[in-house]
């Protein structure tokens, strides 16, 4: 019995040595671009300084944007939406996009007053 499980594990070894060696290591590939240290140096500071070439944007520039709204009603639009508990409230979220009763405009407010 020990024989044969000994001859079962040389046989086994011998498969594994056999496919180990199929595949044969060339060692690393030589280097095979014909500038220097110097100008491969100098191309990628430009490159890094072009920015993206590829940006949906890159040749664009500063764009200006003209508002015909006031600062003071963008503030107050913002700030007001800001303090809307429901403002983030989506209708994809419930049962057939209805939104319960109970999520409607609240009837109290949230914010708290200094007591006096």
């Amino acid at each position: 019995m020990n024989t044969s499980k000994i001859l079962a594990a040389a046989a086994l070894s011998l498969l594994a040595v056999a496919g180990a060696n199929a595949e044969t290591y060339d060692g690393v590939h030589p280097l095979t671009s014909a500038n220097s240290r110097a100008e491969v140096q100098t191309g990628a500071v430009a490159a890094a300084r072009a920015g993206n070439a590829y940006g949906d944007a890159a040749d664009a520039g500063v764009e200006a944007v003209a508002s015909t709204t006031d600062r003071t009603a963008v503030r107050e639009q913002a700030v007001a939406a800001a303090h809307n508990p429901l403002q983030s409230l989506d209708r994809r979220a419930f049962y057939r996009d209805q939104v319960p009763a109970a999520y409607s405009k609240p009837k109290v407010s949230f914010t708290r007053q200094a007591a006096l």
